[in-house]
């Protein structure tokens, strides 16, 4: 192999000392010597015995212990056959103790006992009962034979413990095994399973001789490592050395292919295996299957897997995560099921991926069944379980059952700790979120880039430019920022806060950019008001062709020119999607173009587009249109956009309100009671508006109309005497969004908007020229929106607000957003 594929062949391999007595104490040696000659004559008539048959074709525990007594009763329990065969037999069955019942009460065990009893130990007991065993042998004087090393060795690697792999490896050479196949290619996959994969080369390398297992050996430990490219490199070499691959080399390099999404090799391999003829073996069939699914060839999988005529659990398992990562969890639904009704049970890693499926979908209620399933399998105290429990809970909305699950959960792992801080995150629980992240470093619990990925969305919620500083100070000091992941958060998190200029200065400066990258800074833009920055830099990305657009840069494009009124851009972009990228437009690309067009007045066309979906209109889809007919007070189409709306019984209330405001503003006074008793009957309030400002590390919160904040009366004197400056300079009230109250109660209700009371406090309890933060939970209505400007000019303060669609920076009477909003 050459230096270019494999920088590190041809060097010599890591000295590896021998088991030394303080590690593996053998103790007291006694004098017996055992040898493998060492057995007595058995005559004939007791290997044709019906006991000795009935053994050889036993098939269970259940049959061995009917067989057993039949052996006692016939003398031949203290027969060196039966008492091999005896512990065998347990062991294979994976009862050690009963094993041990026969095996200890002989007084001159041969060495096949103790093979076969170490054979045991390592198949279904812990490592270090196994080593324990094996050093019992040695104090025994029992010689090792090859295969012991490679039981342990195999034990070691599936246990990815090191430290004793090597001193395995150190008794291996000292016994004289160096330079024997079968265990040197033990040793290169225990190296190869404790991620170092170096050394199992260098192990690999140094073998005089190599056999195809050998080969298949090291190519498969390149596939586990993430080394796919590696493992890639060596297949040539298998048929260089005259060797043909079998069914194994192609189920270890498969996972290679599909880690790098080579298709085409894919396929090549996917012809070799119907040429050799292994299409009919399992792993071969559910190693193809799993190859075209990440190749994101979910057809071919699927045909593939209905063709097997035999499935094991892990082909379900396979095909089910397929469709997950695929995005088909409703697919992935309907597997579980038909697995279940074929009577199938899941393992632990079906639940897992179904899990996934049900967070994907939001299926609290299917959720809660493979919970119980959960139980009833006795995965409850499985914390890889648990975790997926935490994030579907947490993605269903009910972040109280994933905080109770992790609270009582035992051997926390930090995939635990970062499952929970996400949840809190993606549920708007911002400081829980904060909280635990504090508690885990203060139980010395490293954050790696998950963590981190998770708390920074968090803070982009609270969009505090101090936290957002200091989680960026955290990043640099763990040396994070190399990581596209982290980085990209950080683009998200900073246009989020406002410093839409610091956002594109983390952009420009990242040495990778992914297509999630992309799709921040793009949507960023698009969320300040800033429509050519953002269409400029779409156009810049399918310039440069290394980062392909995908679904959701065409949503943050289309929403970017929704927000800035450039219809004719977008509706060329959306046209786009499909003829030069093949991309499929769904509910949300439908609901981004009503609103580009609704907001620019082009109702008509917005219906038009409506009438002609491939799929059924959903809530976001009406709702754009009906926030459209609300902005330009077309009455007829609000209506039929809110019949259509209400059909598919949204749960919030707002929309109720969009269409008695629409009413209201048309003096229909009647329909507006209409739609206030259609809400009362439903049980639907309007979401009460909330506003946040930040002063001195502590965030204050304000409701519509509320006086509980400490500062109440100073807030609503100094607004007495704002709004009188206001109207000097030109503000007048929209009063028109409140009914059946007098003029003068009118601009009284306005005046306790939650935005008006933030900005207030923020304009009391900060220097003059301070920015002013808002943050706020609904859309800004349209008196908030004047006042704000009317406040920037006649304090002479900047004052950004983020609402729930996008940001407004006001500053000398002037909005970002053009009023077109």
């Amino acid at each position: 192999m050459s230096s270019q594929i494999l920088p590190f062949a041809g060097t010599p391999p890591p000295s590896s000392p021998p088991l030394s007595p303080s590690r593996l104490n053998y103790g007291t040696r006694p004098s017996t010597i055992h040898t493998l000659t060492q057995r007595n004559h058995i005559p004939a008539n007791i290997y044709k015995h019906p006991s000795a048959i009935l053994l050889e074709l036993c098939t269970s525990p259940k049959e061995l212990r009917q067989i057993l007594p039949l052996v006692i009763k016939n003398g031949f329990y203290n027969e060196e056959l039966f008492q091999t065969k005896l512990v065998s037999l347990f062991c294979n069955y994976g009862s050690l103790s009963e094993a041990a019942r026969v095996f200890e009460p002989i007084d001159d065990k041969i060495d096949a006992l103790y093979h076969t009893m170490l054979k045991g130990y390592a198949r279904n007991s812990s490592l270090d009962d196994a080593l324990s065993f094996f050093c019992r042998m040695r104090r025994d004087n029992v010689e090792p034979v090859v295969y012991n090393f490679t039981y342990l060795l195999k034990l070691c690697g599936d246990n990815s413990d090191l430290r004793r792999g090597k001193e395995i490896h150190g008794q291996l050479t000292t016994s004289g095994f160096s330079l024997n196949l079968f265990a040197m290619t033990g040793v290169v996959n225990m190296y190869a399973k404790c991620r170092q994969i170096d050394d199992a080369y260098k192990m690999f390398d140094k073998m005089p001789e190599r056999d195809l297992a050998c080969w298949n050996t090291i190519i498969s430990g390149y596939a586990q490592n993430g080394l796919a490219k590696m493992a890639l490199g060596i297949v040539p070499m298998i048929f260089e050395r005259g060797h043909r691959p079998d069914f194994i080399t192609v189920v270890s390099i498969l996972p290679a292919v599909a880690d790098m999404k080579l298709l085409r090799i894919g396929k090549a391999i996917h012809g070799y295996v119907i040429r050799a003829g292994f299409e009919s073996i399992l792993n071969v069939a559910t190693a193809l299957m799993d190859m075209y699914s990440k190749c994101e060839s979910l057809g071919t999988a699927r045909v593939i897997f209905e063709g097997m005529s035999r499935k094991s659990v892990v082909t379900w398992n396979s095909m089910i995560d397929g469709c997950v990562q695929n995005g088909d969890p409703e697919k992935a639904m309907e597997l579980f099921q038909k697995m279940m009704d074929e009577g199938i049970q899941p393992t632990d890693v079906t639940l897992m991926q179904i899990l996934h499926a049900c967070a994907d979908l939001g299926d609290l209620e299917q959720g809660k069944f493979v919970h119980k399933l959960v139980d009833e399998l006795r995965l409850d105290s499985d914390v890889s379980v648990t975790n997926s429990l935490i994030s579907m809970y947490s993605k269903c909305k009910r972040v109280d059952i994933a905080a109770n699950l992790f609270k009582n959960l035992q051997n926390k792992t930090l995939v635990s700790w970062n499952a929970m801080i996400l949840g809190y995150a993606q549920n708007g629980c911002v400081n829980e979120a904060l909280h635990l992240f504090s508690e885990m470093q203060s139980r010395n619990l490293k954050p790696d880039t998950f963590t981190v990925v998770s708390v920074i969305p968090a803070l982009a919620e609270l969009s505090v430019p101090r936290q957002a500083k200091w989680i960026h100070g955290f990043v640099m000091r763990r040396v994070l920022d190399k990581n596209v992941f982290v980085m990209t958060a950080l683009v998200d998190m900073y246009a989020k806060c406002g410093a839409i200029h610091t956002a594109r200065k983390l952009f420009d400066g990242m040495s990778e950019q992914h297509v999630i990258t992309w799709n921040a800074m793009i949507d960023a833009y698009g969320t300040h008001g800033l429509g050519k920055e953002s269409v400029e830099l779409f156009e810049e990305m399918q310039r440069g062709r290394t980062v392909k657009p995908n679904d959701v840069t065409f949503l943050c494009v289309l929403s970017a020119c929704s927000h800035s009124g450039l219809v004719e851009e977008g509706l060329r972009y959306f046209a786009s999607m499909k003829k030069d990228y093949g991309l499929e437009p769904i509910m949300d690309h439908y609901g981004a173009m009503v609103d580009l067009l609704g907001r620019a007045g082009r109702l008509d066309e917005a219906w038009n587009l409506i009438q002609k979906m491939p799929v059924e209109p959903g809530i976001s889809v009406y709702g754009a249109m009906l926030g459209a007919c609300k902005i330009h007070k077309n009455v007829d189409l609000g209506e039929k956009a809110a019949n259509k709306l209400f059909q598919l019984n949204p749960d919030e209330g707002g929309y109720h309100v969009l269409l008695a405001n629409i009413y209201a503003t048309a003096s229909m006074w009647d329909k507006v009671a209409e739609v206030r008793n259609a809400m009362q009957k439903k049980g639907l309030q309007k979401t009460p508006g909330c506003s946040l400002v930040e002063l001195r590390n502590e965030v204050h919160s304000f409701y519509s109309g509320s006086t509980s904040h400490p500062q109440s009366k100073r807030i609503y004197a100094f607004l007495e005497t704002l709004v009188d400056r206001m109207k000097a300079a030109g503000y007048v009230p929209d009063t028109n969004s409140i009914h059946d109250v007098e003029d003068d109660v009118k601009e009284q209700l306005l005046n306790t908007h939650s935005e008006k009371l933030a900005i207030a406090f923020g304009l009391l309890n900060t220097r003059s020229g301070t920015t002013i933060h808002i943050r706020k939970n609904l859309r800004v209505c349209g008196d908030c929106h004047s006042a704000t400007k009317y406040i920037s000019l006649v304090t002479g303060r900047e004052i950004i607000v983020r609402d729930m669609h996008r940001f407004h920076h006001f500053k000398n009477g002037v909005c970002s957003c053009g009023d077109y909003w």
